[in-house]
């Protein structure tokens, strides 16, 4: 039995006319009668009361209607899902971002875009440190990343695309001498004690500011080290150093804490979208077509 046995049927049961019933499907009078005929001898029983005046349904012919019916529309609906699929319209799509991405417009509006566009894909959003995006997109737990990845070696097998930079900030406590002005350069601070990422946090920060303090001729002075952004902003506003961090962060505001712009080249954080060396799923494809739209490159 093939679907277009049972629409061949229901279409003879709504119109209980054979003429017009083939006129609906678009083929001849006898074909359609012997697919009938060949439909009712594998079913086993007549499906339909046939005379020269009139084609009516059999009891076994209106109980089969209503199960034909469904058989029909569930194949439709599971056409029309595979479809979607297909388009990336349907799934579910693993994101991974850095814990500064919230604080910039970038993550919210590409989002806020994708989710319109695309009601019915499921997003699932994980807060992960770049290194661990890498790690994560090679295994196949995630299926793209927003990273941080300047001052950090990508990975082979690892595709990233620039779509930002963030300029970084010096943090000082209110009653540093520095904090009257609005830019500094990093030459400036030589005396200073910073408050920094570990060495292993698996964020490019620690790397740029090293290289950074070194071209301004001096080794930055760690003088404490925490693993989240807000933490080292916390430690700033208590006195204990000063911290480079990317400017979005400028808007976690805390009494004695000021944001100063940094004068030295290549104080930026590039932000980047990462994905696995391999042809995108369907899915990944439309928020890749999304992303383009909303977060366009530098310059």
């Amino acid at each position: 039995m093939e679907l277009r046995h049972l629409r061949y049927f229901v279409a003879v049961a709504e119109e209980l006319s054979f003429t017009r019933a083939a006129e609906r499907l678009h083929i001849g009078q006898p074909p359609l009668s012997m697919q009938i005929r060949d439909l009712e001898e594998e079913i086993g029983t007549r499906l339909f009361e046939r005379s020269k005046r009139r084609v009516a349904l059999t009891e076994a012919g209106l109980r089969f209607l209503e199960h034909a019916r469904e058989i029909l529309a569930r194949s439709q609906a599971a056409t029309d899902e595979a479809r979607r699929a297909g388009r990336g319209e349907l799934g579910e799509l693993r994101v991974g971002f850095t814990s500064s991405l919230p604080y910039t417009t970038t993550l919210a509006d590409v989002l806020h875009t994708y989710r319109r566009d695309f009601p019915q894909v499921g997003l699932l959003l994980r807060e992960m440190f770049t290194v661990d995006q890498f790690e994560a997109l090679l295994r196949g737990d995630i299926d793209v990343g927003f990273v941080r990845y300047r001052g950090l070696d990508v990975p082979p097998g690892i595709v990233t695309r620039e779509i930002g930079r963030d300029a970084l900030r010096l943090v000082v406590n209110s009653s540093h001498p520095l904090a009257v002005r609005t830019e500094v350069s990093l030459a400036e601070l030589r005396e200073e004690g910073f408050v920094a990422y570990p060495p292993d946090v698996g964020t490019g920060l620690p790397a740029i500011v090293g290289e950074l303090c070194r071209g301004a001729g001096f080794e930055p002075r760690i003088v404490q080290r925490a693993r989240e952004a807000t933490t080292q902003i916390g430690l700033v506003a208590s006195g204990l150093g000063v911290a480079v961090l990317p400017a979005p962060l400028e808007c976690v505001r805390l009494p004695r804490v000021r944001y100063l712009a940094i004068s030295d080249e290549g104080a930026y954080l590039s932000l980047a979208v990462a994905r696995a060396e391999r042809p995108p799923s369907p899915v990944l494809r439309t928020f890749l077509d999304v992303l383009v739209r909303i977060a366009a490159p530098p310059g």
